[in-house]
């Protein structure tokens, strides 16, 4: 008995140290659709809005544009914040509203125009957010500007900008005269594209007044964005974890006083709002030595977000955003403060984000809402050290292997269709209990259009601990083609990685100008073999494929 006790602990063992049994099969039934392969992914934000006209900022920007099939949507904090053109982490500014010795109003748009003039440049549109209170208008508004660093406590950031406004009407006008001028500066059918929103996570410090407040605030906001155009697209609240009791009476207190509160600007019944926003977040930490990521976290925000969105009979059609959608909670919070944050330089970061994305087009299906975006909140940090563990897209202009899965996305198109596999985690599980245990998750999510096909295939796992490779067999049928072209991409420890190449270079603080290119060069998505044709038998084709843990391919077949 002791002996048979040994050799299941050993079999199990090795179950644990090499991933996956030997036979892990995947079937792709492109005659099976479940819906559209909507890019919702084509979404990215940050707290610092100057960094858009930085050097590496106008880069980065210029990538997500030209990767993406349709208009990449950018949301930025701090647009109506105080003071001139200031960067620091988690702050910007743009100084938009002062007041003369008399307190009337003196606008200036120069930094402002400065920001939208280079996103719309580059084919980026924006997500525009009433945010912050400019120091004029604030209740409170000293101290104002915060002077935040990795490792300081988080509420350090929220000073005088977080407060109310002390005169409503001249928030409005604020508004109205923002609203118009974009209008006479880039055209009606150019700002009719954009998504307004007001504010950021307001049941958290960011705003320090109560939910009705927001809810007036709200009000004001719409209501002079309304009559300064009045097919502008106005939403909220941008509420944080759905999950919590607190944030989940947040949100639907928010969307109540909207379908049948008392409007405080107009004195009427109810309030306009044609997208609704919520944040949700994962929750890493260090596990026996090691990074250990929570996607089940995540994953209940969204579920009971679009539970909420989905109970409001009028409102459950509309379009709904995750205003910051990511593994964890802080952008520039570094790995060197916060360990838990090193997944963010390689492959980890890759894996999590094919696999999330996934699901999040599951809830949207169960739970019948209109997914329109999700946030990445993931951009670049100028003057930084380089692979210093800030949650970004590209550390000093090189990309990071995390900007590929997007690439890898851009590729896809048409219509989503049934992936079904033997070592996969349904959505459900994944939302319930993360991916724990001896299995990954090995699964993927495939696309078709008239003359293609595309399949992406991860090998993920909450620990980042290094297993053996998966052995997948991949089975597709439906083709009504003889050949197909096929591209295999890889995101690995040997392709599309500039962090693995970095190292391996004995991570320079300053490279050199032929280093430098070198990691530009590792820094894009390749392919993991030459591209060859290949053929079908009856509709059908069965290829091996082998993918590391934390591995992400892109198989793309065309005609």
């Amino acid at each position: 008995m002791k002996k048979i006790i040994l050799c299941l602990l050993l079999l199990q063992g090795l179950y644990a140290a090499f991933g996956q049994n030997s036979s892990t099969v995947i079937n792709v039934d492109l005659g099976k659709e479940i819906g559209e392969m909507r890019p919702f992914w084509a979404w990215f934000g940050a707290d610092e809005p100057n960094y858009a006209y930085m050097r590496d900022g106008k880069k980065l920007l210029s990538e997500l544009s030209a990767m993406s099939p349709v208009p990449v949507y950018f949301r930025a904090h701090n647009l109506l914040t105080s003071g001139h053109d200031t960067m620091n982490l988690k702050w910007g500014s743009t100084n938009v509203y002062t007041e003369d010795a008399n307190g009337n109003p003196i606008y200036d748009f120069t930094i402002l125009d400065k920001i939208f003039d280079t996103y719309l440049q580059r084919g980026i549109k924006p997500m525009a957010q009433f945010s912050f209170m400019p120091e004029a208008l604030s209740t409170n508004p000293q101290p104002y500007e915060h002077h935040w660093q990795p490792g300081m406590p988080y509420d350090k950031v929220y000073t005088g900008w977080a407060y109310p406004p002390k005169d409503y009407k001249k928030w409005a006008d604020l508004v109205y005269t923002w609203v118009k001028h974009a209008v006479e500066r880039y055209g009606k059918a150019e700002v009719e594209t954009w998504y307004w929103e007001l504010w950021n996570e307001p049941n958290i410090g960011y705003w320090k007044g109560t939910v009705e407040e927001y809810c007036k605030l709200y009000d004001y906001t719409a209501d002079a964005a309304k009559r300064a155009l009045p097919t502008i697209r106005m939403g909220g609240p941008e509420t944080t974890g759905p999950s919590w009791s607190k944030a989940a009476d947040f949100l639907k207190t928010f969307l109540t006083h909207c379908v049948s509160g008392k409007n405080y600007a107009t004195g009427k019944i109810g309030a306009p709002l044609d997208f609704i926003t919520f944040h949700a977040k994962g929750a890493p930490k260090i596990v026996d030595g090691h990074v250990q990521m929570n996607m089940g976290t995540q994953l209940r925000d969204i579920s009971e977000g679009f539970r909420i969105v989905a109970s409001y009979p009028t409102l459950k059609s509309l379009p709904i955003i995750i205003g910051e959608s990511d593994p964890e909670g802080c952008a520039a919070c570094g790995m060197k403060t916060n360990p838990s944050n090193a997944y963010r330089n390689g492959t980890m970061y890759s894996s999590y984000t094919a696999a999330s994305f996934a699901r999040k087009y599951a809830l949207a299906d169960h739970f019948k809402v209109n997914l329109k975006g999700a946030v990445s909140w993931s951009f670049e940090f100028e003057n930084q050290p380089y692979f210093y563990g800030f949650r970004d897209l590209a550390t000093n202009g090189i990309d990071k292997p995390v900007l590929n899965v997007f690439r890898m996305f851009a590729l896809m198109k048409g219509k989503r269709v049934e992936v079904k596999g033997n070592q996969n985690y349904s959505f459900t599980a994944v939302r319930d209990s993360s991916v724990r245990g001896p299995k990954a998750d090995i699964d993927g999510i495939a696309s078709k259009d008239l003359r293609s096909v595309a399949v992406m295939l991860w090998h993920y796992h909450d620990d980042d601990v290094k297993t053996g490779k998966a052995s997948i067999e991949l089975n597709l049928k439906g083709f009504t083609v003889k050949t197909l072209n096929l591209h295999h991409y890889r995101i690995d420890d040997e392709n599309s990685n500039s962090y693995e190449v970095w190292k391996k270079m004995g991570s320079p603080e300053n490279p050199t100008a032929e280093q430098i290119a070198l990691l530009e060069k590792a820094g894009q998505l390749t392919l993991l073999s030459s591209p060859a044709y290949v053929k079908t038998n009856n509709g059908a084709l069965k290829m091996e494929i082998e993918l590391p843990r934390q591995g992400v391919s892109l198989l793309k077949f065309d005609w």
